[in-house]
């Protein structure tokens, strides 16, 4: 029986650290499930700005793929993780990222999407700290949504605001070159 129990022990401890990924001074689960669908990690990174890790982030889709363009495009519940790693991150500074990743993702016509761009903004409504998890994610059916330490904080709908917002991480002006190419697995 002892035998038993320790072989079940070191079984789940083994299982257990496959289920997540250390990324940096983060720990992102390997699966997460958002409007009752599963999601498996396609790819993981760090955001680093002048030397410094800012976040650690996570693709989480229904099934892998190294396509940005398609996963960008697609009407299918997907997700972003951001796992805070620096103070460096503010509330202002977020939301001058966000701001700055539609603009080139749209290439400059922010416009048809602008009300929807600082209505998605405004729902980071708290001073950003170190260890905060957020989650970008797009809910088929619902919009994207944003979840902060797993609360919802709002949506936003729209295939075209989906998009543009996968293309701050995935389009062709993203917003780290290396963080796209971890987050697509490659």
């Amino acid at each position: 029986m002892k035998k038993m129990f320790f072989l079940f022990v070191v079984v789940s401890v083994m299982t257990s650290g496959i289920a997540q990924t250390k990324v940096g001074d983060a720990v992102l689960p390997n699966e997460v499930t958002f409007n009752s669908e599963s999601l498996e990690l396609n790819g993981a990174g760090i955001r680093e700005k002048f030397f410094f890790d800012i976040y650690a982030g996570g693709l989480y889709l229904k099934s892998k793929s190294t396509n940005a363009a398609q996963i960008a495009a697609a009407n299918e519940t997907m997700a972003i993780k951001l796992h805070i790693l620096s103070g460096m991150m503010s509330r202002n500074k977020m939301a001058n990222a966000l701001r700055d990743g539609f603009k080139k993702a749209t290439n400059g016509n922010i416009k048809p999407l602008q009300d929807r761009i600082e209505k998605f903004i405004g729902f980071i409504n708290n001073e950003i700290e170190v260890g905060q998890v957020y989650d970008i994610v797009y809910e088929k059916g619902k919009g994207s949504v944003i979840y902060k330490d797993g609360k919802e904080k709002g949506f936003v709908t729209g295939m075209d605001f989906k998009k543009a917002l996968f293309n701050i991480w995935l389009g062709k002006q993203p917003a780290d070159k290396g963080l796209k190419s971890e987050l697509l697995g490659k």
